[in-house]
């Protein structure tokens, strides 16, 4: 049976030893980092399959951290923030973390949160390693979708934009591949927070937001005036694209 390793970086002790608890629980193994430094030469060494970070730790910062890993891979992130500041937020989001979790926070939600974003990133490693199979058997179940200026193709999770192919990460191909398949069809902030992130409340949507704004500087020629990617003020968003 493969296991799936997580990263767990923060300078508090109490911390890390109750993530390290609750996620053995579940069956993971957990590598521990005490500082920036630390957390960055254990990712190079086991890449692990999901990294948590403190924002705030000794040597290099969770953002840093954040950004080194973003450069090499797309692999989940969580962050942890103490403060709970919504500029700390959009940092680490806008930064590729996947998702951000509040200090203090419930252990049981962190890893509620772990296995909602581990299940979809092995969804996306399945279809990649699948890739060939999938041309072979012709999958009816994703079919590409076209539209005029971008290409969506489910079975290899890959988007192109006017022919030139462009990297999205697994939270953001998720949303623009829900919104393909709704064309027309407006979503709230908290609906997408449950179909594409599975977590049912009410409240803070700073992900989605921070999440769409960076879906938007990579398929759109012009971000802040949207062709796919529309805003539907004081409700959500929805996707309008020219079928080919």
């Amino acid at each position: 049976m493969t296991t799936t390793t997580v990263l767990v970086a923060d300078d508090e002790k109490d911390i890390t030893d109750v993530c390290r608890r609750y996620l053995e629980r579940e069956g993971y193994v957990v590598l521990i980092a005490n500082d920036g430094n630390e957390a960055l030469e254990i990712w190079e060494l086991n890449r692990p399959e999901l990294v948590i970070l403190d924002l705030m730790m000794p040597g290099k910062t969770g953002w840093e951290v954040c950004t080194a890993i973003r450069h090499q891979e797309d692999v989940p992130i969580i962050m942890l923030t103490a403060r709970g500041e919504e500029s700390d937020r959009i940092m680490g989001l806008t930064l590729g973390a996947d998702d951000y979790l509040t200090k203090p926070f419930s252990p049981r939600e962190l890893v509620l949160r772990v296995r909602n974003l581990l299940r979809r990133t092995n969804g996306h490693n399945l279809a990649e390693s699948n890739k060939r199979n999938v041309a072979e058997q012709g999958d009816q179940q994703t079919p590409d979708k076209h539209f005029e200026g971008l290409s969506i193709f489910p079975s290899g999770r890959r988007v192109m934009i006017q022919g030139l192919e462009v990297d999205l990460t697994v939270k953001e191909f998720d949303l623009l591949y829900l919104f393909v398949r709704h064309p027309g069809q407006v979503f709230s902030r908290n609906q997408l927070l449950s179909r594409v992130w599975d977590m049912e409340f009410e409240g803070d949507t700073t992900t989605v937001t921070v999440h769409i704004r960076r879906l938007r500087e990579k398929i759109e020629s012009q971000p802040s005036s949207p062709q796919f990617l529309k805003t539907v003020w004081g409700i959500g968003y929805k996707f309008e694209g020219k079928p080919l």
